[in-house]
């Protein structure tokens, strides 16, 4: 008896896969109250909906979504980044409101077109959140 799904000869080779746009983006939580307080008035994003253990918003095209879980904890592999034009202001104002910074904006490279600055925080749950801006050299 042979196995059908192993490719053979006679079967064409997959397509290969072109993902092309980021649907939705989920972090896990602790406390789903005080994630929603910090992503929608903290950082602004704007509210979808909840559903069950779950709050969704956007963040431009993006939507995002926070839950709780059985032993969530927070992810140090994953961060989400945020596109900022004031990469500053942003940052002095998140500080401002006492999100904890754990790096402030810098200068991380000189391309052709732009300079990309970064800054790195945290969430109430220890997800690592950063803040990018590109900025033009026109504008330094």
């Amino acid at each position: 008896m042979s196995d059908q799904s192993s490719p053979t000869a006679a079967q064409p080779a997959a397509e290969p896969v072109h993902l092309k746009e980021i649907g939705q983006i989920a972090l896990t939580v602790r406390d789903l109250g005080k994630a929603k307080d910090f992503y929608g008035r903290v950082l602004g994003l704007e509210f979808l909906f909840d559903a069950n253990t779950m709050a969704f918003f956007r963040c431009g095209s993006i939507r995002v979504m926070i839950s709780t879980a059985a032993n969530a904890e927070p992810s140090e592999g994953t961060i989400i980044y945020f596109r900022t034009a004031d990469i500053n202001a942003t940052h002095a104002s998140l500080k401002e409101q006492g999100v904890r910074i754990i790096q402030a904006p810098h200068l991380v490279a000189k391309m052709a077109e732009h300079d990309l600055w970064m800054a790195f925080l945290k969430d109430p749950e220890g997800n690592t959140l950063a803040l990018m801006s590109e900025v033009a050299h026109a504008a330094r």
